[in-house]
């Protein structure tokens, strides 16, 4: 039989001395439930259980900002099919993310439309476009301080990036280009691009051109432009021929097949690449976009500052 403790065993018999029997085994009762919650917590070998703890209810965290991918928009229907493809690959990397498009001009939806869907929320703008340019720096803020009830933040373009340079490597390798050191000698690199009239777009773009040439051992890359700004694709080609590179092949620096993308390509002497499209390390770099604006700063009111992470 179990021993009482001292107190509890001194308690019960003052208690019994002083009380009639009835009151006594009720004493005894009340002692008796109070041992048995005691030893509950006594194991077997005498040693005292831990007293349980009383689990707090996990905290609900608040739905992640959505990720609204910002692009162009062109009247060649491929373009749509392609960012579309493009958009799946990021929801399959990140599953469970609200992923929305806008398109800046012709397609739908249009951006002001997919940031008034979103209400009161939270959202990342991440422009699939390749460098800083107008549409960075106006038209997508712009968009922005339309939506006043929304809170966002936007992204970088998606260039320059090593991840940029990965899918146009792949992209050339795939319309034919043959990287054999022994014929790098003769060989020449157009990296076509859209083209804008503001200097850091340029900027932009001759760094990826840099970056691709690296990528490709050393193969001169030269940056050209179908609008807005020189040299034109052309003029590109010809000055590679120039300087001996008659094994010329144009890159397309177009995140979609477009107007622009099929008038470079037509200038093509041999391998002409397709665009970046829905390559998965355009998807990573579209994700890796949205993390650093994420890591940048809270959110904060409309009217906006573009994102430096």
């Amino acid at each position: 039989m179990t021993e009482m403790e001292p107190e509890t065993q001194s308690q019960f018999l003052s208690a019994r001395q002083s009380l009639p029997l009835d009151s006594t085994a009720e004493l005894v009762t009340r002692i008796a439930a109070q041992l048995g919650s005691q030893l509950s917590h006594v194991r077997l070998n005498g040693s005292r259980k831990p007293m349980p703890t009383t689990a707090r209810p996990a905290l609900a965290r608040p739905p992640r900002p959505a990720l609204v991918a910002v692009a162009h928009g062109s009247r060649d229907p491929r373009a749509l099919r392609t960012v579309t493809a493009l958009l799946d690959l990021v929801r399959e990397l990140r599953p469970g993310l609200d992923v929305r498009l806008g398109h800046i001009e012709i397609d739908e939806p249009a951006l002001p439309a997919t940031l008034a869907e979103l209400g009161a929320g939270r959202a990342v703008l991440v422009p699939l476009l390749l460098s800083r340019g107008y549409h960075v720096k106006q038209d997508i803020p712009a968009a922005v301080a339309d939506a006043p009830r929304l809170r966002t933040r936007v992204a970088r373009p998606l260039g320059p990036h090593p991840l940029l340079v990965e899918a146009l490597y792949e992209r050339l390798v795939e319309a034919g280009w043959d990287d054999d050191p022994r014929a790098r000698g003769a060989g020449g690199v157009v990296l076509a691009g859209a083209g804008s009239r503001d200097p850091e777009s340029a900027a932009d773009t001759r760094r990826t051109a840099a970056m691709l040439s690296e990528r490709l051992g050393g193969v001169p890359v030269v940056p050209a432009y179908a609008s807005a700004a020189a040299p034109t694709v052309p003029e590109a080609l010809r000055a590679l021929a120039a300087r001996g590179r008659h094994r010329v092949a144009i890159a397309s620096y177009f995140t979609a097949p477009g107007r622009f993308a099929t008038q470079s390509a037509a200038h093509a002497r041999g391998v002409a690449a397709a665009p970046l499209g829905a390559h998965p390390a355009v998807a990573r770099l579209v994700l890796t976009r949205y993390d650093q604006a994420l890591a940048a700063a809270p959110f904060s009111a409309p009217h906006r500052e573009l994102a430096t992470a």
